[in-house]
């Protein structure tokens, strides 16, 4: 069952014990799966892509200063430069077609609307709140849930009158990274910084912290349909999951070992949970809740390098990502 961990009290604070680590498994034979990737000839680091369709993929241009669109059914590329170069870390796309972005160096989120080429830029309200990061829509789309790294906030953007709420993380340095939603409505993010995950309340906007084992450094999040926390433990190479109701943990080490780095995090329709390892070969490995076990070890075609976030995509039935290596990917996952 892997390593195993429990924690308990009010806010899940204490680590109780640990029980035996067994060496990392080896992949089952679900076989490799299928992986395409599109270079992106003017580079700029694409990343962070969100499909809105079979024909249009957006993403963003982090060392380019770009919003990007690929149609992967003609390989067509669209570029929109931002002048003023926020070093856009993630960009989500809402139902009604408008791209919003994390203007990471520039303290806002830009807003762009397609049909008139128009941006509009949301300041923080609190100068301390310098760099967003990453960018979700509530399940209602009702707001922007999103993460300030090295500010050290979580923050709420009402789309409708840009206002915005900031949630300081009472530890410090704790670098706030990724970020999803639960079934429940909760809001779970990954502590970068530490060896924690916090949770926010979507209307009290409380917001408690969980420990996790020493050294985690958890860097992005998924949630099954049953509200199971996974995680990514960047520093010790390890797939975590967190069962917030009873609050125990769990750990498996990556086939790639203590130095496989695992990074960008999806989680599919069948709730089988995909991460890649990186290094100087990016691997996409599959994991099975159910069976507990890696299910497959894909190399990703372009070497990769990094994957640094994953989209799911329950049209197309693939995982979107961004690699160091200049490309979008998709990868085939069947569910």
């Amino acid at each position: 069952m892997g390593m195993r961990f429990f924690f308990a009290g009010l806010f899940f604070l204490t680590l109780l014990f640990a029980v035996g680590v067994p060496a990392a498994q080896a992949a089952d034979p679900f076989g490799e799966i299928e992986i395409r990737e599109w270079t992106v000839e003017y580079g700029g680091l694409p990343r962070d892509p969100d499909a809105v369709s079979n024909s249009e993929v957006w993403f963003v241009g982090q060392v380019g200063d770009y919003i990007g669109r690929l149609d992967p059914q003609s390989g067509a590329f669209f570029k929109r430069d931002l002048d003023d170069e926020p070093g856009p870390h993630n960009l989500i796309v809402g139902d009604d077609g408008i791209v919003w972005y994390a203007g990471n160096l520039s303290g806002y989120i830009g807003r762009y609307d397609p049909k008139t080429d128009h941006i509009d830029k949301i300041a923080m309200p609190d100068p301390a709140a310098r760099d967003p990061h990453t960018l979700i829509f509530d399940a209602d789309n009702r707001f922007i849930w999103f993460t300030v790294q090295n500010g050290n906030f979580i923050g709420r953007l009402n789309p409708q009158n840009n206002e915005i709420d900031l949630i300081k993380v009472p530890t410090p340095r704790a670098r706030p990274y990724g970020i999803k939603q639960a079934p429940d409505g909760t809001l779970w993010i990954a502590l970068l910084g530490t060896n924690k995950l916090a949770s926010v309340h979507p209307e009290t906007l409380e917001l408690r912290e969980h420990t996790l084992p020493d050294g985690a450094r958890p860097r992005r999040i998924g949630i099954t349909d049953q509200g199971h926390v996974f995680y990514t433990g960047y520093a010790r190479g390890v797939l975590g999951r967190l069962d917030p109701t009873s609050g125990t943990i769990d750990e498996w080490p990556m086939p790639g070992g203590s130095n496989a780095r695992p990074y960008g995090m999806a989680i599919d329709g069948a709730n089988r949970v995909w991460t890649v390892e990186g290094g100087r070969s990016a691997m996409f490995v599959g994991f099975d809740p159910t069976t507990e076990k890696f299910i497959s070890n894909t190399p990703v075609p372009s070497g990769g390098v990094t994957v640094r976030h994953m989209d799911y995509n329950r049209d197309t039935k693939s995982v979107w990502f961004g690699s160091d290596a200049g490309t979008i990917g998709q990868a085939m996952v069947g569910n």
